[in-house]
This record gives structure tokens, C-alpha cells and sequence, in this order.
């Protein structure tokens, strides 16, 4: 019989509840990270395939090894904080930044997501150590998006307690889409031609030679024994004797004529098209002319193309886990690497141009301050070397620096009161009035 209508609508509130219990409790949509079917491929068996792993290592060891930094944001300003979160000092367990990080990209980039439980906090409420878990581990109910439920090996755990890191996210969902389950046939298309290239070369696309014997027919039981006898000379790498009845014709056909090398390339050009990779750098093919001619051009490339919108996500993330206005930003600089000419040459520039000071130089190139904070001011390069006088003397010298840079457009310019004027209000104290001198007539 069916339900009356009023029925219907007083248990319809409650139906989305228990559809989420159920679904929590006894079904788990493993499509979105777990143990699947025996033809979906793994996340372990991806890695196996080189054009996978190398896209991963790449992206996580570059994002792992850049600094982190912590900044404060006052209105449109921002201002470099000169310590150390705890929670960057001893991430988990292990305390190591550059495995937290690597972890955390790995499951990003393999599963789509990154789950982590918050373990500790500081007196304020904020983490202070998060331990990334296995996705396969993990369950999320997005019935209400706005509000998911995270399930950790079947225990429902408080929202506050995880942090949760997606990589692509369709509308409406909250949970990312996982690279290996979606491109499963790409990858697997890859598995098998390393599988073909293993096979051919252990046991042979085709048979490696024929061995014929002109004058009579040789018999199956003495076919395989000859055979036998010819593959363990081959395998020893010993001299072949054959009698003048037999003829021995070595096959060969090349991998380039069997598509091998040309279906690897190209499945590791697609794979490095999911990833946002060169394909150059993991074994495909770029499809076009473009080279640098440096290695910071290459690296600026990289972090353009490939790196950027891992470090945006990443920064967000971790500035939800910061206090009040402080922010997280990744160095990119310590990826641009450049040469000692190049380098000292920028060096120069920024102090001359003041934006600079002696001691962030040296910091830079990993030197120690200055005594006596000599080096802790903004100032031109030719009045910085002035710091180490004394003020009336670094005065004097800049007086007289101002002097020479005046004196040339004397009289086509301005005047030399005027320029007695801009001295005086720098400083110079001059008197008396300019009185040209006074040429004889011949």
C-alpha cells in the first residue's frame, strides 16, 4: 500500500539523514579514492609507470624544497614576521617540513586529496601538528556540501580536527577528483607497453634467429634438442659451430618499426599533459621549438606552467591554519638559481636603487650581519659606503657628492645662487653671493 502524501511529508525531512547514515555506515563510494575493482589501476601500480612518477617527484620536490615564509598583512602592507610557527618546525610526528610537504603533494597529485588530522594545538585553538592520513582511508558524505562529514577509517571525525587539501574540485562536490582513477586507461595503456618492452626484450617480440637445415628434414624431438643447444650458446656467448648443411639467419626488427619507443613517448606526453608538466622533462616530446637558453629561464618556466597553482593552494591552506592577519608564502626566488656575475650584479642594483640594504644582501648569500647594524640602512651605494663615518663626516661627503652632481649645469640650468640655495637646504650653510669673475679685453 502506498504511502499517504502527509506521511510522505512528515518523513521527508528525515530521509536525507537516513540515507547519509546508511552510506556512512555500510557503503563507501570508493570511486573517489580506495580499493577498486581488479581493473582500475592502483595508486602504487601508477607509480610504477616512470612518466608517473616522474611528474610527482617533480612537482613535490620542488614545492617541498622551496622556503616557507610567514607574513603580516597591515591594510596594504606587509611586513616579514622573524619567526617560526611551530607547526612549520615540527609538522608530525617526524618534524620534518620537507617530508610534510612531500607527503601532503603526493596525495594530491595521486589521489586528488590530502587529508590531515590536527593532533595538536596551541593555547589560541590554532594546529601546531597534523598528520597527513592515507586517502584510502578516508570517506567524506558530501549529501550537503556546505557541511561534509570526513569518516577516517570509519570513525566520524569533527570538522575541526581535519584539513583537507583538494586538488580539482567539480561544482557542487567537495572531494577532488583523483588523476589515476580518471586517466585509469592512460596510465594502464602506459603499464602495458612497459610490460611489451619487458616482454620483448626477456623473451623475444619474435623468434631471434632460424637455424635451417638444407640437405634433410629434421625431426620435432630433434628440432627442440638443436634449439636447445643453440639457445645455450648464445646465452654462454660462445663461438656457434655449424656444419656446411645448415644455414643460420639471425631476425631483427627494430622498435621503432614495432611503434614501441613511439607509444611510450607519447603516453608519457599525455601524462605529462595531466600534470601540467614538459613533456621533455619526464621522457615525451614538447611538440614545438621553444627552448631557453638558461637555466633560470628554464626554472622561471617551471614555476610558471607547472608550479604556480600547487603553491596557491598550498598557501591558502596553511593561511587558514595562521593567526589573525598573518599569511604564508612560498620563496619561489630559491628556484632561480643564476650565476655569481649575474647574481652580484642584482646584488648592486638593489642597493643602489636603496630597496635593498647590506645586511638582507648578506643574508641572501648566507653571510652574517654587520656589527653594529651598519648594514641595516636604505641608502644609494655611494652613501652607503658612508655609514661606516660619522654622521657629520657621511654629511659632508654626501654635501660634497651633491656639489659635483650641481656644478655642471651652473649657469645653463640654473644659476649658482640657485645652487648655493639647494646646497644650503641640504645642509651646506653657505654664504655670500656668486660674482663671476672678470675677463681682460685683449
Amino acid at each position: 500500500m502506498p504511502m499517504p502524501r502527509w506521511a510522505r511529508a512528515i518523513t521527508s525531512p528525515f530521509r536525507r539523514f537516513g540515507q547519509a547514515t546508511l552510506r556512512a555506515i555500510t557503503s563507501l563510494p570508493w570511486s573517489h579514492g580506495g580499493p577498486g575493482n581488479s581493473g582500475e589501476v592502483s595508486a602504487s601500480r601508477a607509480l610504477s609507470l616512470i612518466p608517473v612518477f616522474a611528474c610527482v617527484r617533480l612537482i613535490a620536490d620542488n614545492v617541498a624544497s622551496l622556503p616557507l615564509q610567514l607574513f603580516e598583512r597591515s591594510g596594504q602592507d606587509r611586513h616579514p614576521m622573524n619567526y617560526t610557527p611551530e607547526l612549520f618546525q615540527h609538522p608530525d610526528v617526524q618534524g620534518d617540513l620537507f617530508t610534510w610537504l612531500h607527503k601532503c603533494v603526493l596525495s594530491m597529485s595521486l589521489r586528488g586529496n590530502a587529508y590531515g588530522l590536527v593532533t595538536q594545538w596551541d593555547p589560541m585553538g590554532f594546529p601546531t601538528m597534523v598528520e597527513w592520513l592515507n586517502p584510502d582511508d578516508v570517506w567524506v558524505d558530501e549529501l550537503d556540501p556546505v557541511q561534509p562529514k570526513y569518516y577516517w577509517q570509519g570513525r566520524f571525525v569533527p570538522p575541526d580536527q581535519i584539513l583537507h587539501i583538494p586538488w580539482v574540485v567539480l561544482p557542487g562536490k567537495v572531494v577532488g577528483l583523483s588523476p589515476v582513477a580518471l586517466f585509469a586507461q592512460t596510465i594502464g595503456a602506459g603499464l602495458m607497453v612497459t610490460e611489451y618492452g619487458r616482454s620483448w626484450f626477456t623473451n623475444g617480440g619474435t623468434p631471434p634467429a632460424v637455424l635451417k637445415n638444407s640437405q634433410k628434414t629434421v625431426a620435432p624431438d630433434e628440432s627442440e634438442e638443436i634449439s636447445n643447444r643453440l639457445a645455450s650458446r648464445m646465452r654462454s656467448r660462445k663461438p656457434l659451430v655449424i656444419g656446411s648443411d645448415w644455414d643460420f639467419e639471425a631476425l631483427k626488427v627494430s622498435p621503432e618499426e614495432s611503434q614501441f619507443i613511439e607509444s611510450m613517448r607519447l603516453n608519457a606526453s599525455q601524462i605529462a599533459a595531466i600534470y601540467g608538466v614538459p613533456p621533455e622533462k619526464v621522457g615525451g616530446e614538447s611538440g614545438g621549438s621553444l627552448t631557453y637558453s638558461t637555466v633560470e629561464m628554464n626554472s622561471l618556466d617551471l614555476i610558471n606552467t607547472t608550479l604556480r597553482p600547487w603553491l596557491v593552494r598550498l598557501e591558502g591552506a596553511l593561511t587558514n591554519l595562521m593567526p589573525g592577519r598573518n599569511f604564508v608564502r612560498f620563496n619561489v626566488d630559491a628556484m632561480l638559481r643564476t650565476s655569481i656575475l649575474d647574481r652580484y650584479t642584482a646584488h648592486g642594483k638593489a642597493l643602489e636603487q636603496g630597496w635593498r640594504n647590506l645586511d638582507e644582501v648578506r643574508a641572501i648569500e648566507d653571510e652574517s650581519p654587520l656589527p653594529d647594524k651598519q648594514g641595516q640602512t636604505y641608502l644609494p651605494l655611494s652613501s652607503a659606503m658612508s655609514v661606516s663615518l660619522g654622521p657629520d663626516q657621511a654629511a659632508a661627503r654626501n654635501l660634497v657628492e651633491m656639489a659635483q652632481k650641481l656644478a655642471p649645469g651652473v649657469g645653463k640650468l640654473f644659476t649658482a645662487d640657485e645652487a648655493r640655495t639647494i646646497l644650503n637646504d641640504a645642509g651646506a650653510n653657505l654664504t655670500g653671493h656668486f660674482v663671476p669673475p672678470v675677463t681682460e679685453e685683449p
